[in-house]
């Protein structure tokens, strides 16, 4: 009773996965890529199936990729930017939150907008070595050579707004109820 109760629940699963894999090949394979991100190996194995069966994987890009793998328009897969080591869920909500309101014209644009507590340098560093800030113009090494500077100007331009004038005290005394 044991063997032939799991061999037909097992059956139906092969025959639900083949279905999808025949009928819904991209978004099969979005799916697969998304599930196993964090394993490497099983992502390029799933990487080279998806060339085999002549579907492209696009690479990440700042200012299209999401979370996970998606289907683009012309039924390509777009690699999901999670699954880029160094970069946690924490900044990718920051990093998509900021391109809704408006797409990344520069490296300098990212740095200025995003949030510096989530998107540190460790998580620049791994999105410009992946290749998904290419699209900003400049060439990869251009971007890790101005990385430092533009994150110190970033620091500067916070520490800056934190600071109090003896004016900003004063309207700030205003606005307080009493």
């Amino acid at each position: 009773g044991f063997n032939k109760s799991h061999s037909t629940a097992y059956a139906l699963i092969s025959y639900r996965t083949a279905f999808l894999k025949s009928h819904f090949p991209v978004e099969f394979i979005a799916a697969l890529l998304t599930s196993e991100r964090n394993n490497t190996d099983k992502v390029v194995e799933y990487i080279n199936e998806a060339s085999r069966m002549k579907i492209k994987v696009l690479p990440p890009d700042i200012n299209t990729s999401y979370a996970n793998f998606t289907v683009t328009d012309n039924n390509n897969i777009r690699f999901g930017l999670i699954a880029i080591k160094n970069v946690g869920s924490a900044a990718l909500e920051s990093i998509i939150s900021q391109r809704k309101e408006k797409k990344f014209a520069s490296i300098f644009d990212f740095c200025d907008r995003v949030d510096s507590r989530t998107v540190n340098k460790k998580v620049v560093e791994s999105l410009i070595k992946s290749g998904a800030m290419d699209s900003l113009g400049l060439k990869r090494a251009q971007m890790m050579l101005l990385l430092d500077k533009l994150l110190a100007r970033q620091a500067r331009k916070k520490a800056n707004l934190s600071q109090l004038t003896l004016f900003s005290q004063e309207e700030e005394q205003e606005k307080i109820p009493e």
